[in-house]
């Protein structure tokens, strides 16, 4: 094939001129092409380097790029000019054999090395640095230089680090009794809720969480992000109070202008989880429309705001949470079955509280203690009524024994109309609904409002979404009647 006109690559790389040049072009156009190799390596982020391999596999730095006065402290010409490996020489005598050993393997298999070891720089401070590099090799086989670049990675291992130290921390606290972090329990059902989370906290693997309502399945949520590593933020959706015709928006943002009331761009859960957790309460809540969507942007990590057409990325780790049967949803095709076995990866079931009676008194004890860092001074609870909360059913689980330690707290006192032993443990005590006579129409309205709101919470178990449907009101309604009495 004719070049006539055209450079040679080689020639365009080395920066040659065509024809037959003299020696002495040769020599200044090499000149100036080591010129531009050597800008480049020196404006490289981190430290290049050419070692010549010895005959015993010692190594001489033949060449450092001007990195090393960032890294080490060390202009090039001092490390070059020692003739003898200096690197080896500032790397922490427990690594060293370490990085020796995986060098000497690399040339033995004529493959590249990456190896992450600790020096001291010239000022004596310890760095963890990140070496990757190559043998080069004579025609005969025979290895005769490595070449490579060493970066600064200690503000990366610190961090790991701290989150191993922080994950040892949690994992003692399982053995000294207590739980793990936030959690509270050391019953048989709890401590294997513990370790699936630090399972799912070594990874990035989408998990649902099941469990009764308030049983805690939040608090196992963000206990898994907060062990994961995670740099972003963990966004917590609760899928059953968002009205329907907003979810596309709430979920994947919109541009201003995309629909009546969008009056500004605004980003989504998903835009907000990026590099975090979204966590994904009440799964069974989302409609099928909106699980095909949320399906594409988990497996592509992508999604389009409402009224945009360029795709946006999100980094983002997923856990779901709910209290319903979501494969019998696939059975009545509720949920999309593609959608059920990309989330349901890793399982958690939260035992509920009637299941681990003894983990009750930690509980109440944690709860009390909280109180107490808080400035508050709650009264000592007596041994009958700890023995009534023991054997009380829960069935709002964990949020209600919280809501009863809050009255107790502010009045000092339960009373077993509160708690109450009875051949239906699941009910609250009875609530007086016959009129007085010394009541306003209002009040008595109130009263009696107020006392149905109640009964049904606990006959939907504290699901808000579902208690709002028994009694026929919205879900905005409910919940400024639940905080409008006290609830």
């Amino acid at each position: 094939m004719s070049t006539h006109g055209q450079n040679h690559p080689l020639v365009e790389v080395l920066g040659l001129a065509q024809g037959e040049p003299d020696g002495d072009d040769i020599r200044r156009q090499l000149r100036r092409s080591e010129r531009k190799l050597s800008r480049l390596l020196n404006n490289l982020p981190g430290m290049a380097y050419c070692c010549r391999i010895g005959e015993d596999y010692s190594y001489v730095l033949e060449f450092v790029s001007r990195g090393s006065i960032e890294l080490l402290g060390f202009k090039p010409e001092e490390l070059v000019d020692q003739r003898l490996n200096t690197i080896e020489r500032m790397t922490h005598p427990e690594d060293l054999e370490r990085l020796r050993t995986e060098v000497r393997q690399a040339i033995l298999e004529g493959r590249p090395y990456k190896v992450m070891y600790r020096v001291t720089s010239a000022n004596g401070e310890m760095k963890w640095i990140w070496d990757q590099g190559e043998p080069v090799f004579e025609e005969n086989g025979i290895p005769f230089l490595l070449e490579g670049i060493i970066m600064d990675v200690s503000v990366h291992k610190m961090r790991e680090i701290t989150l191993q130290e922080e994950n040892e921390r949690l994992r003692s606290s399982i053995n000294e009794g207590c739980g793990l972090g936030d959690l509270v329990g050391m019953s048989l059902g709890m401590q294997q809720v513990y370790k699936l989370i630090l399972k799912a906290s070594k990874s990035d693997t989408n998990v649902v969480i099941f469990g009764e309502t308030g049983t805690g399945k939040d608090l196992v949520a963000r206990t898994i992000h907060d062990m994961s590593g995670r740099s972003g933020k963990y966004v917590s959706v609760n899928c059953g109070a968002i009205p329907e015709q907003l979810l596309e928006s709430e979920f994947f943002g919109h541009r201003k202008g995309a629909f009546s009331g969008a009056y500004d761009n605004r980003q989504g859960y998903l835009a907000a989880a990026d590099g975090g957790t979204l966590f994904l309460d009440e799964l069974g809540e989302l409609n099928l429309n909106l699980q095909v969507k949320l399906l594409r942007a988990i497996e592509s990590k992508q999604y389009i705001p409402v009224g945009d057409t360029a795709p946006r990325r999100s980094d983002f780790r997923l856990i779901a949470a709910t209290h319903k049967d979501i494969k019998e949803m696939v059975r009545l095709k509720t949920m999309r079955a593609d959608f059920f076995y990309r989330v349901h990866v890793l399982s958690i079931h939260i035992p509920a509280l009637r299941e681990r009676p003894d983990d009750i008194p930690s509980l109440i004890d944690r709860f009390l203690d909280k109180c107490s860092e808080k400035g508050g001074k709650p009264p000592v609870m007596p041994a009958a009524m700890r023995a009534a909360m023991v054997k009380y059913d829960w069935p709002g689980n964990i949020r209600e024994l919280h809501n009863v330690l809050d009255r107790y707290v502010t009045f000092g006192d339960i009373s077993f109309s509160d708690v109450r032993l009875c051949d239906q443990p699941s009910q609250l005590g009875p609530i007086d609904e016959d009129l007085r006579d010394e009541e306003s129409l209002q009040d008595a309205v109130e009263r009696l409002e107020k006392s149905k709101i109640a009964k049904t919470l606990e006959l939907c178990r504290w699901h808000k979404g579902e208690t709002a449907r028994a009694l026929g009101l919205n879900l905005r309604t409910l919940q400024r009647k639940i905080k409008q009495y006290g609830l």
